[in-house]
C-alpha cells in the first residue's frame, strides 16, 4: 500500500495494490501494522458503516465532538465519489482548508481522516457504495454538520457526473441546514485544535 499525507494535516490517501487475473481482483483495502507505521497511529475499531447514495447525492461535512472524535477509514466499493476532508479544527493552522480524493472501484483507494476534521462525499454515480471504517460507534447528540455549500470553504464540488451527465446534487434536509463553518466556529461547536496533539 501507497499512503500521501494531504494537505489537511491528519488526513492520507492510501492507494492498495490490487491483484488480478482472469477471475477477479483482490487487493487489502485495511492493513495493519503498515497503516500504523504511515500514519503513526492505531485504528482503533469500534463500528463499520455502509452508504449507497445515487448520483449527486452531496453528505456531510460531518463530525464529531472531539475528545473524543471519530477517525474515519473510507473507501468505495462500488461506483465513484470525491471523497473531502476539511479542517475544522479552531486554531488550527490550516483552519478551513480542504483537500479531496477520488475514490472509486478501479484505483479503489482509501482516505485516513482525524478525530476532529470533517468529512463529505458528492456521489459521481447511482449506487456508489461507501464503506467506512470509524474509531467511534455513532451518537447522535456528539455528532454535528457545517454546511459543505460554505462559500468560505469553498470546495470544488464537480457539476457532472462519472458518465459526463450534469449532477444536481442532493442534500438531507439537516445537512441544508447547517451552519456556516464560521457560524459554527461563533457558536463553540467545534473542535480544538491541539499542537503536537493533531
Amino acid at each position: 500500500m501507497e499512503y500521501r499525507g494531504l494537505k489537511v494535516p491528519g488526513a492520507w490517501e492510501i492507494t492498495p495494490r490490487q491483484l488480478g487475473d482472469r477471475r477477479g481482483v483482490f487487493l487489502e483495502w485495511f492493513k495493519e501494522p503498515g497503516f500504523t507505521t504511515a500514519v503513526g497511529r492505531t485504528l482503533d475499531l469500534q463500528q463499520a458503516n455502509c452508504s449507497v447514495s445515487a448520483a449527486g447525492v452531496l453528505r456531510g461535512i460531518h463530525f464529531a465532538d472531539a475528545p473524543p472524535g471519530q477517525a474515519k477509514y473510507v473507501t468505495c466499493a462500488k461506483g465513484t465519489v470525491l471523497d473531502v476532508v476539511v479542517d475544522l479544527r479552531a486554531g488550527s493552522p490550516t483552519f478551513g482548508q480542504w483537500d479531496s480524493v477520488l475514490l472509486d472501484d478501479i484505483d479503489r483507494r482509501a482516505i485516513f481522516i482525524s478525530e476532529g476534521l470533517g468529512h463529505a462525499f458528492l456521489s459521481l454515480e447511482d449506487d456508489s457504495t461507501v464503506m467506512y471504517l470509524c474509531s467511534t460507534g455513532y451518537n447522535p447528540e456528539r455528532e454535528h454538520e457545517v454546511s459543505p455549500l460554505d462559500p468560505d470553504i469553498g470546495i470544488d464540488w464537480p457539476a457532472v457526473g462519472r458518465d459526463g451527465r450534469p449532477l444536481h446534487w442532493r442534500l438531507s434536509d439537516k445537512d441544508l441546514a447547517a451552519p456556516t463553518l464560521q457560524q459554527a466556529l461563533d457558536s463553540g461547536l467545534l473542535p480544538r485544535y491541539r499542537e503536537g496533539v493533531d
